[in-house]
């Protein structure tokens, strides 16, 4: 049995970073839509009270952000595809407080009806943000 070139390995590094850069991008296009039509009182379950917003309005204007956001992750070029992945993990960061929001309220969405469900969903966002800078090479 031969082992593989290290071009091979490469190669493979790259596709698997790129799959895992148009999944990102296409999960965040899906979930901004959802913002916006199927799941919008659900998502209104995690913006924080002292938002200075209507609720309503936080979660169409992140979905806007989120449709845009995953476009630009399976569109950019490579050039900026580095500054992209850090704007995704910023704003999973800035939204992490959502969570925050959903388990310390008790609000039940997208089945976290629970404190061990809502309270499992925090360890999540981390994963997002390091998803979104390895897949865009910038760790």
């Amino acid at each position: 049995m031969s082992v593989p070139s290290q071009h091979c390995m490469i190669m493979t590094d790259k596709t698997l970073k790129k799959v895992a850069r148009i999944a990102l991008g296409g999960s965040l296009i899906a979930a901004g839509i959802s913002h916006l039509t199927v799941a919008r009182k659900e998502f209104q379950a995690q913006v924080p009270d002292p938002i200075p917003l209507p609720k309503d309005d936080t979660v169409v204007y992140s979905g806007i952000a989120e449709i845009a956001l995953g476009s630009s992750l399976i569109l950019a070029n490579k050039a900026r595809q580095k500054a992209i992945g850090k704007i995704a993990a910023t704003f999973f960061t800035a939204v992490f407080p959502g969570n925050i929001s959903q388990y310390v309220n008790k609000r039940s969405a997208f089945g976290l009806d629970t404190d061990t469900k809502r309270f499992a969903r925090l360890f999540f966002q981390p994963v997002l943000v390091y998803w979104a800078l390895k897949s865009t090479n910038n760790v």
